[in-house]
């Protein structure tokens, strides 16, 4: 089963709002007390927080799909449907958050570092809240509006300041065991180490992190031997040790070809990690081989600007030496980084003409209307009902798109889409028109428009039927069918 995780895909999806409520007040000599239904409640939103504690993404691995509650709808005498509650989920330090095609939302580094990343959908409102001077008694409510659904990649990325690199069975993990007390598996097989560890090493003053990266072999930067997954556990740390094995039996294997082989796989996985500064530590010297093989390529690795230290992971030989070492590379990266700017809310206000939304013509003579405000009104109404749908058009009448629409070319009976709905642009609607209030749940706009396509189809048959009738008796008939036809129009 597996124990470390540093890749997972999520399903997410917030919650969504809460409907509104339609309800009028009534009591005994009282039938009608106003409107008093209320809104309905906010959808939960799923949000990552960095939690020290935690060191892997293996719970996330086995529960991929996260749902937030959904807001409750609202009721009457003026009662708020609640709140969904909010889900916050816990990842380790150094995840970064990536849409399935690869754009990186965030990289969350520090423990308490916050990233909402899917937001919960807007509660309706009810029709105590959309009652004013004109319209009353509002007969609908809106819907609640759908929370955000989408697919995300985690993944780990060790934050450390030294990472240890080297071929498999180097003794990588041997040196971080004896210079912090991290306690990872060693063994005498390759690849025994196929998790990062992590390791915090004090020297006097100095404290900083280590990460003993699993083993690199040629070809790793192209994926081979898992390489990828082991690579970017390097991507963060300021400061490079190869660890180098001087005691190898395997034909083909020194020093300076092992750190060749290492140091071109750093250069094709990129990431900055060939301007990295880099110590050179040759272990096992404490076998006598290995120990005249380190003598041998000193002189060969320090002309090539390389700090060697000859050491020994088992005897603690020159230990001290290559720790102090990895502490003063750590200080002065540290001192050359730029220092953290506090965080700052930047307002940027809509500029005067901005309008929040933009008409598109599309190719096939349709139109587009995009905007957060258009959008979400959409989603919240309730096409079911005429009065609804009469509040729609007169709230986007007076944002503005009746007008751009009409600039923009639309023609009556045109194809426009605003979200995932599309309508046949009608601008006899009258939007925006003073509202004349009628029955609850109706719109007499909309009704003068049926009634107005009704007269025109009636009128049309009728003019159909008399041009029949005429072509029967012949071409004296006295009826003239346009007089007929304006007769019974004006009835």
């Amino acid at each position: 089963m597996a124990t470390f995780v540093d890749r997972v895909v999520l399903h997410l999806q917030a919650g969504d709002g809460g409907h509104g409520c339609v309800s009028i007040h009534r009591e005994k000599f009282k039938p009608f007390g106003g409107p008093d239904g209320g809104n309905g409640g906010h959808g939960g939103s799923v949000s990552l927080v960095v939690d020290p504690q935690v060191t892997t993404l293996l719970d996330f691995h086995f529960h991929p799909h996260v749902k937030a509650d959904n807001g409750k709808g609202g009721a009457g005498s003026n009662r708020d449907g609640a709140n969904g509650q909010h889900l916050v989920l816990k990842v380790p330090n150094g995840t970064v958050v990536q849409t399935i095609d690869g754009t990186v939302l965030a990289d969350m580094v520090g423990a308490g570092t916050t990233f909402e990343v899917a937001r919960g959908g807007r509660g309706g409102r009810g029709n105590a809240s959309l009652a004013n001077a004109k319209r009353k008694a509002p007969g609908f409510a809106e819907l609640g509006e759908p929370g955000d659904q989408l697919d995300i990649v985690l993944e780990l990325k060790s934050v450390a300041d030294v990472g240890l690199v080297g071929f498999p069975s180097a003794g990588k993990s041997s040196l971080i065991s004896v210079i912090s007390a991290a306690k990872p598996k060693i063994a005498d097989y390759p690849f025994t180490t196929l998790v990062p560890n992590l390791g915090v090493v004090r020297m006097d003053n100095h404290t900083f992190t280590v990460a003993d990266v699993p083993g690199l072999i040629p070809g790793a930067a192209t994926g081979k031997g898992l390489g990828l997954e082991f690579l970017r556990h390097v991507e963060r740390c300021a400061v490079l040790v190869h660890v180098i094995d001087s005691a190898t039996l395997e034909p083909g294997r020194d020093p300076v070809a092992d750190i060749d082989a290492i140091e071109a796989e750093l250069a094709e996985y990129g990431a900055g990690l060939a301007e990295r500064p880099r110590l050179v530590a040759v272990n096992k010297v404490d076998v006598p081989d290995g120990r005249d093989l380190a003598e041998i390529v000193r002189p060969d690795l320090e002309e090539r600007g390389y700090q060697v230290f000859e050491i020994s992971a088992a005897t603690r030989e020159g230990l001290k030496e290559l720790t102090y070492a990895m502490a003063e590379l750590v200080e002065a990266e540290r001192k050359a980084a730029p220092p953290a700017e506090p965080t700052r809310i930047v307002i940027r206000p809509l500029a005067v003409d901005d309008d929040g939304f933009t008409i598109t013509a599309e190719a096939d003579g349709s139109f587009t209307v995009r905007g957060i405000r258009p959008e979400r009104w959409v989603k919240q109404t309730n096409f079911d009902n005429d009065e609804a749908v009469g509040y729609l058009a007169d709230r986007l009448a007076r944002l503005g798109v009746e007008d751009k629409l009409a600039k923009a070319g639309a023609q009556p009976g045109d194809l426009v889409r605003i979200g995932e709905r599309e309508f046949d642009w009608q601008p006899t609607l009258y939007a925006g028109v003073d509202f004349v209030p009628g029955n609850r749940g109706t719109d007499v706009r909309l009704e003068e428009k049926s009634n107005r396509l009704s007269a025109a189809d009636r009128l049309a048959a009728r003019k159909a039927r008399r041009v029949r009738s005429a072509d029967e008796v012949g071409a004296d008939s006295s009826d003239d069918p346009d007089d007929i036809d304006d007769e019974d129009d004006a009835e």
